[in-house]
């Protein structure tokens, strides 16, 4: 598990024989909270953990409050960048090894903003090797320093240890370079191998490709990348974008593309979700807490809510968004891979394949989503304090007489000892009244209730919700009822609240940071496998073709609302109430 400043990075090797060469492979990654390991296989039985994921150690009685404060702000602190070189899943002194990260597409979007910024996050904070090298590849016509130009405009120096940040940068820039090509030419990849041993200078040369463009080429990309750039004495690893694919059939057949020119232990398919610090959080909060296992059932849970919003519409982007839909752009993925670590069993251990089995058999065990149990919406201009708000087919890149929805809810269950009967719902939207995810978890009524007069007809006041909020402001609180002091018998509904922000000082990592060093270490227990996206496509694809094939018409509701009515028809079908509509205080 690759983890950044507050979850300290570190790696276990052995020497192992890769058919070309003897040369340390790593076995797992895993964080320095995790100590004193005896072997890979007792190793999870052997953790020292402290309450806020700093090494646990012998500490001598407080005798004073200046003590107190010296050892709080002790535990709190963040790795040094001199630690995490010394931690991190590269040996830092090893002169015999590289990593060339090669950004196909490098002058897009996500480029600028996401992947080249998580590089020098890592880089930051001593997490890459020593011997490393970021490429650029695209069409556009660039040079080396134009690119570093480019790049540079999007870095910050978000992490604590901001004194010597433009030294940094600078360090940074200096080993990223650029190349020019078609995405479908093996003479320009050709090319690019050149260059990057060049960099390598005689190393082993690890080679990572993040293929940040259109799915419609990642065949091709992947096929010259093999041919003409893998690495000859290394590891080559390709981490592949979302979407994959649009239904059933084209995620197969992107597969099988793939898997011509590369194993499926060398595809990383990125869900940056999946990187999210309260999403990694949840294994944590329900394996390692006695009191939430024993509720994590249909016995005591009514329902489970995954939600997703946005407080602004496609800006532009609708071109690409009106192939997809929210359902597939968000749906199908994000909430999807949520509900399925949520949801699934004990894994046998930490290992990626136990994880990813468990989540496969959620998956496996779904019914697949009816059309009767979906609701579809699509924004509507509107005007606000005197702005008017554009409606989605007025985005100049969306055909006027568009279909493709903005919002959806959708009902889906799991059919097994566990979770029989218990509805989990999605909610996903554009152009709502606010931006944010979270996971409520709405537990049962309270049988044979002494306080039910309390709080009148409505058993909702009364009802105990878990509530992990994945972004913006991350916490997690549970809402608990009791007595409002004075000398009468007033309940009240209050949280039980874990703000991340007031609990830790040092700001949580991007996913993308966390992703990329887990793609760089080989951890795959956040990435997608195969068998496991092709049980979530086969849970959507039936009702996605109704859909289309049907031309069902989506509700329109106002931009800056909270969505189409019939959000709460369906969530009053399974006799649910959306939690995201009471102010939690």
């Amino acid at each position: 598990m690759a983890t950044l400043s507050s979850s300290h990075c570190t790696a276990y090797y052995s020497s192992t024989f890769n058919g070309r060469g003897q040369r340390p492979t790593k076995l797992f990654s895993v964080p320095e909270r995790f100590v004193h390991v005896k072997s890979p296989r007792s190793f999870y039985q052997n953790v020292v953990l402290s309450q806020d994921g700093s090494v646990s150690s012998t500490i001598a009685p407080i005798e004073n409050d200046t003590t107190l404060k010296k050892l709080k702000d002790g535990l709190l602190s963040a790795t040094s960048s001199k630690e995490c070189e010394n931690l991190v899943g590269f040996d830092g002194n090893d002169n015999n090894s590289t990593v060339s990260i090669t950004v196909v597409g490098a002058s897009g979007d996500l480029a600028k903003k996401k992947i080249f910024p998580a590089l020098f996050a890592l880089y930051y904070e001593g997490c890459l090797p020593e011997h490393f090298t970021v490429f650029g590849y695209a069409r556009s016509k660039m040079t080396d320093a134009e690119l570093r130009t480019m790049v540079s405009r999007t870095l910050t120096c978000r992490i604590d240890k901001r004194e010597n940040c433009d030294e940094k940068m600078e360090q940074f820039l200096k080993r990223c370079f650029y190349h020019s090509g078609q995405y479908d030419s093996e003479q320009n990849f050709l090319e690019l191998d050149k260059k990057l041993k060049e960099h390598e200078a005689g190393r082993v040369s690890n080679r990572l490709f993040y293929l940040s463009i259109p799915p419609n080429i990642f065949i091709d990309a992947v096929k010259c990348a093999s041919s003409s750039a893998s690495s000859a004495n290394g590891w080559t690893r390709v981490i592949v974008e979302k979407p994959f694919g649009r239904d059933s059939e084209s995620s197969a057949a992107l597969t099988k593309g793939l898997k011509q020119y590369i194993e499926e232990d060398q595809i990383f398919r990125i869900d940056h979700y999946l990187g999210k610090e309260l999403v990694e959080n949840l294994s944590v909060l329900r394996f390692s807490n006695l009191i939430f296992e024993p509720l994590w059932s249909r016995q005591y849970i009514r329902n489970v809510q995954f939600i997703f919003s946005e407080d602004f519409g496609t800006e532009g982007r609708g071109g690409y968004f009106d192939n997809y839909g929210i359902i597939r752009d968000i749906m199908q993925n994000h909430l999807l891979q949520i509900l399925a670590l949520f949801a699934m069993e004990t894994p046998v251990s930490l290992d990626a394949e136990d994880i990813r089995n468990e989540k496969v058999k959620v998956l496996r065990s779904m019914k697949p989503l009816q059309l009767n149990d979906v609701v579809i919406g699509q924004y509507k201009s509107h005007t606000k304090g005197g702005v008017k708000y554009p409606a989605y087919i007025d985005d100049k890149t969306v055909p006027k007489d568009s279909l493709t929805p903005t919002f959806a809810a959708a009902a889906l269950f799991i059919d097994n000892a566990r979770w029989d009967g218990v509805p989990f719902l999605m909610k996903a939207g554009k152009a709502l009244h606010t931006k944010g995810a979270e996971i409520r978890v709405q537990f049962r009524h309270v049988p044979g209730n002494l306080y039910n007069r309390n709080f009148g007809t409505d058993l909702d006041r009364a009802t105990n919700e878990l509530v992990i909020r994945v972004q913006p402001d991350e916490a997690i609180y549970l809402k608990i009822n009791n007595k409002v002091p004075g000398l009468g018998m007033r309940l009240d509904s209050s949280n039980l609240n874990l703000h991340y922000a007031a609990r830790y000082s040092k700001e949580i990592p991007d996913a993308y940071e966390r992703l990329l060093l887990d793609a760089i270490e080989g951890e795959r227990r956040l990435f997608i496998r195969s068998d496991e996206l092709d049980a979530a496509w086969a849970l959507f694809t039936p009702v996605l073709k109704e859909l289309e094939q049907k031309k069902i018409i989506p509700e329109y509701y106002p931009y800056g609302s909270r969505g189409p009515v019939g959000a709460h028809y369906l969530a009053a079908k399974y006799n649910v109430r959306w939690g995201d509509l009471t102010i939690d205080r």
